[in-house]
């Protein structure tokens, strides 16, 4: 196996890049304000400027939700895209994309930071799991058929570069459980002592 994945004992990862364990990220993006890397640009929610891509599941949960989502809002707009993407990796196998208005997702505008859809939930008492797309919830981490990886536009956003932060792993390890599965957390966390074994700088 490559120096830059480790094995996992899971039956649908088998590896995890070593970046998970050794890569750090601020624990609350809320608190942290953002700059681009190469521009050195503030731009808050920077890892939200692009919009996501939603499973149809999660799609349409937020849609059972547009009342209160939509009360947050300062544009009316259609918030998906009508284009449905095929992948296999997905839970369900297909995608939609989400809209975008100026350079954020449609979800940032509102007249706070963050997700609206994250905010509505705390705002009306609902749980946004299930709600909120699972690929926001996981970033910086993504994953393929059989790996958890980093997300390749991570290393863009200032929010990498805190030498006091937690790694990745710490940081989306509850996430990764409610997503996937508990022994998922099992094989990740004996990969992970693998990684602190070998000594390799946190960075």
């Amino acid at each position: 196996m490559a120096a830059d994945v480790v094995a996992l004992d899971h039956p649908r990862f088998t590896r995890a890049s070593v970046a998970v364990f050794t890569r750090k990220v601020v624990a609350d993006c809320m608190e942290h304000r953002c700059t681009l890397v190469d521009s050195h640009r503030v731009k808050l929610d920077a890892c939200c400027q692009y919009g996501v891509d939603v499973t149809l599941p999660e799609r349409d949960n937020i849609v059972r939700r547009t009342d209160e989502i939509r009360a947050l809002l300062r544009v009316d707009q259609a918030w998906f895209g009508t284009d449905i993407e095929i992948d296999p990796d997905v839970p369900g196998g297909q995608l939609v994309r989400t809209t975008r208005v100026d350079d954020g997702c449609v979800f940032l505008a509102h007249d706070k930071r963050g997700c609206a859809i994250h905010r509505a939930s705390i705002e009306n008492g609902w749980d946004f799991r299930g709600t909120k797309p699972h690929v926001c919830r996981l970033f910086p981490l993504t994953y393929t058929h059989d790996a958890i990886v980093v997300s390749d536009d991570y290393e863009d956003y200032s929010c990498a570069y805190d030498p006091s932060a937690p790694t990745l792993y710490r940081v989306t390890r509850d996430a990764l459980a409610d997503i996937f599965d508990p022994a998922l957390i099992v094989a990740m966390d004996a990969a992970e002592a693998t990684v602190t074994s070998r000594r390799l700088p946190v960075v």
